[in-house]
């Protein structure tokens, strides 16, 4: 079996957003022209979420850093991007929905109660410079891994699933493991070594979730200082602006 996944504390959020940006101003490129054994599926954009879009788009040094992370799995085995750089609304809604469904289910709990059970699972939306929400920096990405089928392995809880079994350490806290649970620990021992010896850094209450480069990774890796803020796909019309403004005036 492999390392024994560490118990972490959750990011003090009021002391992450204190830490320096300087972006290194990276730009944003599509996993889905990456070769095997990395593959893209976009979650969000296949549950029909508002807003999210049909690629995955991290930072050319994230790119690089999945690439690096999916060569070290076995042979026919694959690394598998769920989700990486999210615009604004998607953010948006992820956390209204869970706080909503928090809401809902938990009447008598104050709203700094139901933020807190929120941002377990959803950072909370923001597009301040100094303290971008993780997603919205394109240095945070949601990944599994695939067997030899094509088949996503038993991580225990599904992706996005608001539960404490979604903590990464979870299991490992389980002092007898039945063969299922033991499986599930081989499974996430694979995916927390092959990201981590990559250079990501996990987010403790969710398996699925590791950053690189942004304010969170940062704060778990001791860096001084972030070198991902938020960023913003480039398009046509962006583009052909800057082209233009190149342009001898009149």
């Amino acid at each position: 079996m492999k390392t024994r996944i560490p118990l972490m504390a959750d990011p003090v959020w009021s002391e992450v957003m204190k830490i320096a940006i300087e972006d290194n101003q990276e730009p944003l490129v599509p996993v889905s022209l990456a070769p095997a054994p990395l593959q893209v599926y976009p979650a969000y954009y296949k549950m029909g979420i508002p807003y999210a879009v049909p690629e995955c788009h991290t930072r050319t040094g994230i790119y690089r850093r999945l690439l690096q992370a999916a060569e070290q799995l076995p042979t026919g085995m694959s690394l598998l991007v769920l989700d990486s750089w999210r615009p604004y609304g998607v953010q948006q809604y992820l956390y209204d929905t869970l706080y909503n469904a928090l809401e809902t289910r938990l009447p008598n709990k104050s709203a700094a109660e139901l933020e807190q059970l929120t941002r377990e699972f959803v950072s909370l939306p923001c597009t301040r410079a100094e303290a971008p929400s993780p997603h919205l920096t394109g240095g945070s990405v949601d990944v599994t891994l695939l067997d030899q089928q094509g088949l996503m392995l038993d991580m225990g809880t599904q992706f996005d699933e608001a539960s404490a079994w979604s903590h990464t350490h979870a299991f490992e806290e389980i002092a007898a493991p039945d063969a299922r649970e033991t499986e599930v620990i081989k499974n996430r021992r694979l995916l927390y070594g092959i990201m981590t010896a990559a250079g990501f850094t996990n987010l403790p209450s969710e398996w699925w979730h590791f950053d690189y480069g942004n304010q969170l990774w940062a704060w778990y890796s001791g860096a001084e200082r972030a070198i991902y803020g938020a960023t913003q796909l480039d398009s046509l019309e962006s583009r052909w602006r800057r082209e233009v403004e190149k342009y001898p005036a009149d």
